[in-house]
C-alpha cells in the first residue's frame, strides 16, 4: 500500500471530596418524574416589554458549560421565554485542515443548547434558510401534538425563507434534544441537531459543581471533499463531540473532589457510542426518559449512548491529571481512515518497495508494522483533509483523534490553565526499566515462551 493511494482512499466541594465512595454513591437521591403540569399561559405579542434572562437556576444549580458551543440567548416576554433558531448552511471546521459545509442552527452544529427550568413556557421562532423545507422536532419533550414537529403528521413543513413559531410548556425536567423532522436522512446527517436542558424546579440529589453538555455525531467526508455524504450508512470517518474532532475538542476542566455532571446526546445517523472516561467511575443518573432511581444505578466506567438517546452521568474525581474521554469503538477515534484496504500487518515490504521505487521514487509501503505514528508523518496530503490525525500531548503525539477529548482534573481549577498539561509528580510516570531493578525483581527478559 503506497502513501499516495492510502491518502486518497483513505469552586471546590471539600465535603464531597472527603466522602467515601459508598457515601458518594448513597448521596445520589434522584427519583423519577414527579413534576406537576404548569398551566399554559396565554400567548402575548413579541413586542411586549422584555428583559434578558440571567443564568441562575433553582437550588443553586449551575448553568451548563458547552465545550466548543454555547447556549441559546433567551428573553422573557410577559412571562414567556423567547428564542430564535436560524437553520442554514455554513462551513464548519472539524479539525485543523478539515472544513466542510454543513447544515445547523445559528451557525453551529450541534445548534446552541436550549437551557430552561421545569415549568417554563417557551416560544421559539425558526427561520428556514435551507434550500428545502424543514421542521423542528423536540425530541423527548412531552407537549401538545401539534407542536411535535413531524412534517405532514403534525404540521406543514416550513418553506425556505419563512419564519414559523413553536410554543409549549416544559412540563418535566431532563436532558433532551431537537432536530429536523423533514428529510431526516439528509438534514440530520448534515448536522441539523441540538440539545435541550430543563433544570428541575426543585433540585434533585446532591448539587453538582459543574454541568457539561456533549453531543456525539458521525460524518462521512471523503478525503478532499467539501461536504459530508448524507446518504452514508457505514464507513463514517469523522467522529465528533459538539461538532469538533480532536485536537479541536475543548477540554473539560474540573476540580478534584467536585461533583461533575456530563449530559451526553447522540443524534448521529447510525452508530451507538460507548463513551469511556479514564481514571474514575460514574453513575448514570438520567436518560431522556427521566431520572434513574438510586436503586437502579450502578457504577460504570463506560456508558453506551444509543442513537436518538441521551445519557446523564455524575461522578466525583479523586485523582488529578489529564484523563481521556472518548468513544471506545476504536475506529471512532481515527480521522478519515480508509477501511477497504488489505491487511498489511506482518508483511515484509522490502522486495515490493524496491521494485515500486523504480517507477515511483517516492513510494512507501505503509501498515506492515501497524498504523502507529501515521499522524506524525509530515507527508503531503490532499487539500482539506486530516487522515489518521491526532494531536500533540505532554509526552508524545496522541494517536487518537475524532471523538476524543480530555477531562482535566485539577486541585485548583479556578487558577488552572484549561489548555495546560498536568505535571505528574516524580516517580508516577512509567519509564525504561533499569537492569539492577530487573535483577532485583527476578525479571529475565531473555526468557523465551512456548507458544500454542
Amino acid at each position: 500500500m503506497d502513501r499516495r493511494s492510502f491518502l486518497q482512499v483513505g469552586s471546590t466541594a471539600t465535603a464531597l471530596g472527603l466522602m467515601t465512595r459508598a457515601e458518594r454513591a448513597d448521596a445520589q437521591t434522584h427519583d423519577g418524574h414527579g413534576a406537576t403540569e404548569v398551566p399554559a399561559t396565554v400567548p402575548t405579542p413579541a413586542t411586549a416589554a422584555s428583559h434578558a434572562i440571567t443564568r441562575r437556576f433553582p437550588g443553586g444549580q449551575p448553568g451548563v458549560t458547552v465545550p466548543n458551543g454555547e447556549t441559546l440567548p433567551l428573553r422573557v416576554v410577559d412571562g414567556v421565554k423567547v428564542g430564535h433558531l436560524v437553520v442554514e448552511s455554513f462551513p464548519n471546521e472539524f479539525a485543523p485542515g478539515l472544513t466542510a459545509e454543513v447544515w445547523g442552527y445559528n451557525g453551529r452544529t450541534p445548534g446552541p443548547v436550549i437551557e430552561l427550568v421545569e415549568g417554563d413556557r417557551l416560544r421559539i421562532y425558526v427561520t428556514n434558510r435551507l434550500p428545502e423545507p424543514t421542521t423542528v422536532h423536540w425530541h423527548g419533550i412531552v407537549l401538545p401534538n401539534g407542536m411535535d414537529g413531524v412534517s405532514g403528521l403534525n404540521q406543514r413543513p416550513i418553506p425556505p425563507g419563512e419564519t414559523w413559531v413553536y410554543e409549549f410548556t416544559l412540563r418535566y425536567p431532563g436532558t433532551f434534544m431537537y432536530h429536523s423532522h423533514f428529510d431526516e436522512m439528509t438534514q440530520i446527517a448534515l448536522g441539523a441537531v441540538g440539545m435541550i436542558v430543563v433544570h428541575p424546579r426543585q433540585a434533585r440529589g446532591p448539587r453538582v459543581d459543574r454541568d457539561f453538555v456533549l453531543m456525539a455525531h458521525e460524518w462521512k467526508i471523503e478525503v478532499g471533499a467539501s461536504r459530508p455524504d448524507p446518504s452514508a450508512m457505514n464507513d463514517f470517518n469523522v467522529l465528533t463531540f459538539n461538532g469538533k474532532a480532536f485536537p479541536s475538542t475543548e477540554p473539560l476542566l474540573v476540580g478534584k473532589g467536585e461533583r461533575v455532571r456530563i449530559r451526553l446526546g447522540n443524534l448521529g445517523p447510525m452508530d451507538h457510542h460507548p463513551i469511556h472516561i479514564h481514571g474514575l467511575w460514574f453513575h448514570v443518573t438520567a436518560t431522556d426518559g427521566g431520572y434513574v432511581p438510586v436503586s437502579a444505578q450502578k457504577p460504570e466506567t463506560t456508558v453506551l449512548v444509543p442513537v436518538g438517546a441521551t445519557r446523564v452521568i455524575e461522578f466525583v474525581p479523586t485523582e488529578s491529571g489529564d484523563w481521556a474521554i472518548h468513544c471506545h469503538m476504536t475506529h471512532h477515534v481515527m480521522m478519515q481512515m480508509a477501511h477497504g484496504l488489505p491487511n498489511m500487518v506482518g508483511m515484509d515490504p522490502r522486495t515490493l518497495a524496491r521494485r515500486m521505487s523504480r517507477v515511483m521514487p517516492e513510494y512507501m509501503t505503509m501498515g506492515s508494522t501497524g498504523m502507529g505514528g501515521m499522524g506524525e508523518m509530515r507527508m503531503e496530503i490532499p487539500p482539506n483533509s486530516a487522515p489518521m490525525r491526532g494531536g500533540p500531548g505532554p509526552h508524545s503525539y496522541i494517536e487518537m483523534g475524532g471523538m476524543f477529548s480530555v477531562l482535566k482534573v485539577r486541585d485548583d481549577p479556578a487558577n488552572a490553565d484549561p489548555n495546560g498539561w498536568y505535571e505528574a509528580p516524580a516517580g508516577t510516570v512509567p519509564a525504561a526499566a533499569e537492569e539492577a531493578r530487573l535483577r532485583a525483581d527476578g525479571i529475565d527478559i531473555t526468557r523465551t515462551w512456548r507458544h500454542g
